[in-house]
C-alpha cells in the first residue's frame, strides 16, 4: 500500500510541476452566411430610405433616385423561386413610387414617401415577413 501511495504522489507532483503548453488556436468563423445581392440590396434600400424619412422630416426633398435599386429586377435572391409574377408585379410598384418621392413637390412627400414603404411591407407580406416589422419603422407618421 506504500507503494502506491508513494506513486500517487510521485505522479501527482510531477503532473503539477511540468507545464506544458498547449497552443490552441481560434480561427473565426468567416462566411458564415453569405448574403444573397437581394439581401444586400433591400438592407442598402432601407438605408436610403432611412436617409430620405430624415429628409423629409427636416422639410427637404431627396435629391437623387438611386440607380441602383434597379438591381431589384436582376439581382440574385436567396431562394430563386420566389421571383415569380407577384415579386415581378410587387418590384416594379416599388420602383415606380420611388421614383415618385423623387419627382414631387414639398407638400406631397410624405404621402410619396409612405406609399413606396407600404409597397414593401405589401411584398414582404407575401413572402419573407420577417423584416416587417423594422420596415414599417420607414413609414413617417
Amino acid at each position: 500500500m506504500k507503494q502506491f501511495v508513494l506513486i500517487f504522489f510521485t505522479l501527482l507532483v510531477v503532473g503539477c510541476n511540468s507545464k506544458k503548453e498547449t497552443k490552441v488556436e481560434i480561427t473565426p468563423v468567416t462566411n458564415f452566411y453569405k448574403q444573397s445581392e437581394m439581401a444586400a440590396l433591400m438592407l442598402l434600400m432601407y438605408e436610403k430610405n432611412a436617409e430620405n424619412k430624415k429628409l423629409i422630416l427636416a422639410g427637404k426633398s431627396p435629391k437623387t433616385f438611386p440607380e441602383e435599386f434597379l438591381k431589384i429586377h436582376t439581382a440574385k435572391l436567396t431562394d430563386s423561386t420566389d421571383r415569380n409574377q407577384d415579386f415581378k408585379t410587387f418590384s416594379n410598384y416599388y420602383i415606380n413610387s420611388m421614383q415618385q418621392v423623387f419627382n414631387s413637390p414639398q407638400d406631397s412627400l410624405i404621402n410619396k414617401h409612405n406609399t413606396a414603404i407600404n409597397s414593401c411591407i405589401a411584398c414582404h407580406e407575401t413572402t419573407c415577413v420577417g423584416p416587417i416589422p423594422r420596415i414599417k419603422k420607414l413609414l413617417i407618421q
